[in-house]
């Protein structure tokens, strides 16, 4: 009896865990790959799972944010997708590392050239994106789901501090604190530099240390060569005092 009740209350934590969690699966969401930082760049995958049983998702539309604008977004190719990005004029230009934009990215599309999301599965949709905001936490990211019975999903419903999750909630990215140092993740020129410091470093030090052995070698080498000398001369002496 014992063994039946625990497996009974097994099963029915497990059937809640299910259904507590269906539902958040069940969201278009956004989660970075790695970290966010604020004032950096980021890869972030935009998870779009399919919630119909006779329909597969053919398109995804993501607007980005206008309270803080990006003024870079670059998708990941993805097999069986087609992607394009939107960009609109702003009002007031932004001025990002050193340089004016006067544009910025207002949304993204993704739309498939074959069956899309199949019912059972779900999509990730990788972009990268930047240059973040620094005086924000969080990046809302409205989407609209669109499947191949002409279903369209809004996915822009904005949560509300002390209310309960909104059915459509609009994908929400959370943004890091950039590191102590003030840098918010090396660049490619940055990265390739180091390597270039540190390969220069590993020359020389070799360098330098064939340079001591080879002086060393050297003071060897006349050290016998003096004994050599003095051997050969006490030789020659003993030869002549035996003849």
């Amino acid at each position: 009896m014992k063994v039946s009740r625990l497996a009974a209350v097994g099963a029915i934590a497990a059937s809640a865990v299910v259904v507590l969690s269906s539902p958040a699966f069940a969201h278009v969401s956004v989660q970075p790959e790695g970290t966010a930082a604020k004032g950096g760049y980021a890869v972030v995958d935009f998870r779009v799972p399919n919630e119909r049983d006779k329909a597969s998702t053919t398109k995804l539309e993501v607007s980005f944010p206008t309270d803080h604008p990006l003024a870079s977004a670059m998708p990941e190719p993805i097999a069986g997708w087609t992607s394009k990005v939107t960009k609109t004029k702003l009002d007031k230009p932004l001025e990002l590392h050193g340089q004016k934009i006067s544009e910025a990215v207002s949304k993204v599309t993704w739309t498939a050239t074959g069956k899309g999301v199949e019912a059972g599965y779900f999509q990730k949709f990788p972009i990268a994106i930047g240059a973040l905001p620094e005086d924000a936490d969080e990046l809302v990211f409205k989407a609209v789901q669109t499947y191949s019975n002409d279903e369209v999903v809004r996915w822009i419903e904005i949560q509300e501090d002390g209310k309960e999750e909104p059915e459509n909630p609009a994908p929400v990215l959370t943004l890091s604190e950039a590191s102590e140092d003030g840098h918010h993740g090396a660049s490619a020129a940055e990265e390739a530099s180091d390597e270039t410091e540190n390969a220069a470093a590993a020359t020389v030090a070799p360098a330098d240390s064939s340079d001591t052995t080879a002086r060393v070698l050297g003071v060897v080498g006349i050290a016998v060569g003096v004994v050599g000398v003095g051997y050969g001369v006490l030789a020659g002496r003993r030869r002549t005092t035996d003849a």
